[in-house]
Order: structure tokens, then C-alpha cells, then sequence
């Protein structure tokens, strides 16, 4: 049996960096990896995701700018925005991933990796040769999650698409259906309309896209998606689905149709291919969780240092999405950091992915977040005020162009006078969220940031405007 201080099983973006900040402190750290080091966020979700919505947002911001939007002429050249795509995701080899990995200092094992016992790691290769492997400090589990699959009559028995076939597919579908209007459903939608599918339809069963953030964000994201031609449902549940071998895909939806209001009744919807996009489960099942007290398939409860609830010793810990504390790629490397400082020695504790998730979703318009929706707030008993402005009523919007849509707004503790929620909606607003998750983080006075000067002509002036709403 080989001994390390730690080893980390998963080598998606939490578990490289947790591994390599385990390293960082002189501790001899391996990471397991079955799939391609650099995990979902690299190759199958994140950067291809962005390689696809990029073009349209960039044909769009042309379009809005007098003089420049005559200029767009043609088509967008797939072929080439797939290329790009495929580079953006290392033509989905991880060799200059796993030299990353070495250069820290992290000893590299490819296999499927699983837990047997305290402290114990077995690594199964591709050819069936399994090898045990000890160790002496920390174990962290980095596994991510998956695509779930919602019990729906027929789903299960045909193919469909999840965000990895989503973000990969190497031709234009004429007809698109996507079940779910969270960020993965959404930015689909825009991306593959905006590739040149000529149908493409969105079912939500809540009442509104984006259902975890400001009910604004979602209704402005719908009449986006709209004017380009998608077709948004909300509202409505995925009855049935059926699929005649390869061909079309034929579902059932019951809702109030495409208009709203009304009766319910079931609706028939053809397409060429089904994006299943509702929700995510953890990777969790055959790792070896049951060896060492905890459940397989749930996601692994753990502390503020990233240790797993319910283990002895302190020796197990599970960051990313598998804890399932904030779902996202950079709250992931968050609390890699947290853990490997942790494993490492430091007097550490993660805050930040609990009080200060930033979260962008990259349409066009992009709804940017960070901290607690006005609902949130005062579902926790906080007493708030949220101040809004439109997002293209600033000047540096109308250098942008025209037609700069869109809402921002702070929600702001009225007790402490600190801001502790903002959603920006407008486009390239991803670059205003930083601001806001710092002043939440440092939990800066209101009446402080009133002497924060945004340049002018920047989108950053709503800030200003912001704080002159809430009457500063």
C-alpha cells in the first residue's frame, strides 16, 4: 500500500486546487481522476457553454452601435464557433491539465477512486487493476454532480441530451426542446437560436425562468429569449416524452401555453432533440461512502472547514458541488483553498459560499447576482430595503449602444446600513458583480461606498445612481 498526507478523489476544478494547496504546505498529495482532469467546468460545461453564447452576444452588442450594426452581414460560421469551442475545452485532452497538476506538486492517478475505510483509497484503472492507497491526514472527496434525470414516462428510454451533449453536439438542431430554465436551460435556448436552430422551446414548471433569483431577472430574460424567437413556457410540466428510434422526439406538457393564464391543458411538442436541464445529483454513488458511515447518492453534508459531517477523526472532507453548498465552479475553488489551508494547518473557515455566492448567467442580457434575493432576506427575518435603477439609464450604456435593457438593484440591511444582495441585468453586467461581492463580503457602509467614484462613461455609474435611489 502507497502513503500520502492527502489524496483527493476528483480532478475537476475543486479538486485540483484543493490538491494543490494541500501541496502547497509541504504535504505529499495524490488526486485520482477516472475522467479527464479539469472536470465538467473545463470540457462539458462552463467554457464550451460560453464558446457557443459568445458569437450572438457579440452580433448583438454590433447590432445595438449605429454605424457599426450595418456592417453585419451573413451568417454565423458554425464550423468555426464549434472549432473555437472545442479549443476553448483543449480539444478535450488533458494532458497540459494534468502537467498542471504535476507542477504543483501532486502526484497524478488515473482510475476510478473510491473509499475503503479510514483513510483508505482504491484506484481502479480503465484495464481492471486495482491498487490501495493510505492516507495519513485527509481524504477529500471532489466528485461534482451530474445530470438529473426527472421521472418522466419515457425519458428514461430515449436518448436526450444533458449539458455535456448540449454544449458538444457537432450540428445545428432544427427543432430544440429544453425542459428546465435554470442557467443551463437558458443559455442553451440563446445559444443554439442564436446558432441557427429554427425552433426552440423552453418548459419551466415554476413561474418564471431563473427561479432562484429576483422575479425581474427572469421576466426580463424571457422577453429577451422571446424577441429572438424562443419559445418560453413556464408554468408548465413535462408529462410524457417518445422518441421513434432515432427520430423526432414527441412530448406531452401540460400548462397554460405559450400565452399564460387561462385553463391548463396538455400540449404535444415536436423536436429534433430534448435538453434535459433539471437539476444536478452528486456524484456520490460508487465512491465508497457506506465504508465509512455515510449514504451513497446523497450529497456529503460537511462544516465551515469542509470536513464531512458524521465521520470521526476529522479526516474526510468533500468540496464543490458534491457538499452541495453552492453549486458553481468558483465557490468550488473557494473551498478547495479552505480545505487544503485547513488539512494544512491554518485556522480557517469558508463564509463567503454561504453569504457571498457570486453567480452569472451569460445571455444576453446577463443576469449577474451575488448575496441574498429581497425574498431571501426577508424569508430570514432581516429588515431590508431594495433600491432599483434601469441598467441602460447611465450614460456609459448609451455608449454601448442603443436599446440597453435591463434592472439593477441592491437589497440593503436597514439595520446595519451594509449591502447584502445585488442583481445586475443587462449586458456584460458578469463585470459589475465583483464590486458588489466585495462590498458584501467587507460588509462596507452604504455611507462609505457613497465615496467610491464610478468612472465615467462606465456602466459602473449605477452605482451611484443606486445609492442616490436608497436617498444617499
Amino acid at each position: 500500500m502507497t502513503t500520502f498526507d492527502v489524496i483527493v478523489i476528483g480532478a475537476g476544478p475543486a479538486g485540483e486546487n484543493a490538491a494543490a494547496r494541500a501541496a502547497s504546505h509541504g504535504l505529499r498529495t495524490a488526486i485520482v481522476e477516472r475522467e479527464l482532469a479539469g472536470g465538467e467546468c473545463s470540457y462539458w460545461a462552463c467554457m464550451p457553454s460560453k464558446a457557443l453564447l459568445r458569437p450572438g452576444e457579440a452580433l448583438a452588442a454590433v447590432r445595438r452601435v449605429p454605424g457599426a450594426a450595418a456592417a453585419v452581414t451573413g451568417d454565423i460560421d458554425v464550423p468555426a464557433v464549434f472549432e473555437r469551442r472545442d479549443a476553448l475545452a483543449a480539444n478535450f485532452d488533458d494532458a497540459g491539465q494534468v502537467t498542471w497538476i504535476t507542477d504543483h506538486g501532486v502526484e497524478f492517478l488515473r482510475g476510478h477512486g473510491r473509499l475503503d475505510g479510514q483513510r483508505t483509497v482504491l484506484v481502479t484503472t480503465d484495464e481492471g487493476s486495482t491498487s490501495s492507497y493510505a492516507a495519513t491526514r485527509a481524504v477529500v472527496i471532489a466528485t461534482g454532480t451530474g445530470a438529473f434525470l426527472p421521472p418522466v414516462p419515457g425519458l428514461s428510454e430515449i436518448s436526450v441530451w444533458d449539458n455535456r451533449q448540449a454544449t458538444t453536439a457537432e450540428a445545428v438542431p432544427h427543432r430544440l426542446l429544453i425542459v428546465g430554465g435554470g442557467v443551463v436551460g437558458v443559455e442553451m435556448a440563446q445559444a443554439w437560436k442564436t446558432l441557427g436552430s429554427a425552433e426552440v422551446t423552453v418548459v419551466e414548471m415554476m413561474p418564471r425562468l431563473l427561479p432562484r433569483e429576483e422575479p425581474f431577472a427572469g421576466e426580463e430574460l424571457r422577453e429577451a429569449l422571446e424577441e429572438i424567437g424562443v419559445t418560453v413556457l413556464t408554468g408548465t410540466t413535462l408529462i410524457s416524452v417518445s422518441r421513434d428510434g432515432t427520430g423526432p422526439v414527441t412530448a406531452v406538457v401540460e400548462g397554460p401555453g405559450p400565452s399564460g393564464g387561462g385553463s391548463r391543458h396538455d400540449t404535444h411538442i415536436g423536436a429534433d432533440e430534448i435538453v434535459i436541464a433539471a437539476g444536478r445529483r452528486p456524484h456520490t454513488d460508487t465512491i465508497g461512502l457506506d465504508t465509512v458511515g455515510l449514504t451513497p447518492g446523497d450529497y456529503i453534508d460537511v462544516n465551515d472547514q469542509m470536513q464531512a459531517s458524521g465521520v470521526s477523526g476529522g479526516w474526510l472532507y468533500a468540496v464543490g458541488d458534491v457538499n452541495g453548498r453552492a453549486l458553481l465552479t468558483h465557490t468550488g475553488k473557494y473551498q478547495a483553498r479552505i480545505a487544503g489551508d485547513h488539512i494544512g494547518g491554518r485556522d480557517v473557515t469558508a463564509t463567503g459560499d454561504l453569504t457571498a455566492v457570486p453567480r452569472v448567467v451569460f445571455t444576453d442580457p446577463q443576469v449577474a447576482a451575488v448575496g441574498l434575493t429581497e425574498q431571501e432576506a426577508r424569508d430570514q427575518g432581516l429588515s431590508v430595503r431594495a433600491v432599483q435603477h434601469r441598467t441602460g439609464h447611465v450614460a456609459g450604456a448609451s455608449v454601448l449602444g442603443r436599446g440597453i435593457k435591463g434592472t439593477s438593484q441592491l437589497v440593503i440591511d436597514e439595520n446595519r446600513r451594509v449591502v447584502i444582495g445585488a442583481t445586475f441585468v443587462g449586458p456584460g453586467t458578469g463585470e459589475l458583480l465583483h464590486a458588489a461581492t466585495i462590498a458584501i463580503v467587507g460588509e462596507v457602509p452604504i455611507d462609505t461606498l457613497w465615496h467610491a467614484i464610478p468612472s465615467f462613461p462606465t456602466l459602473s455609474e449605477v452605482w451611484l445612481r443606486l445609492l442616490e435611489a436608497y436617498g444617499l
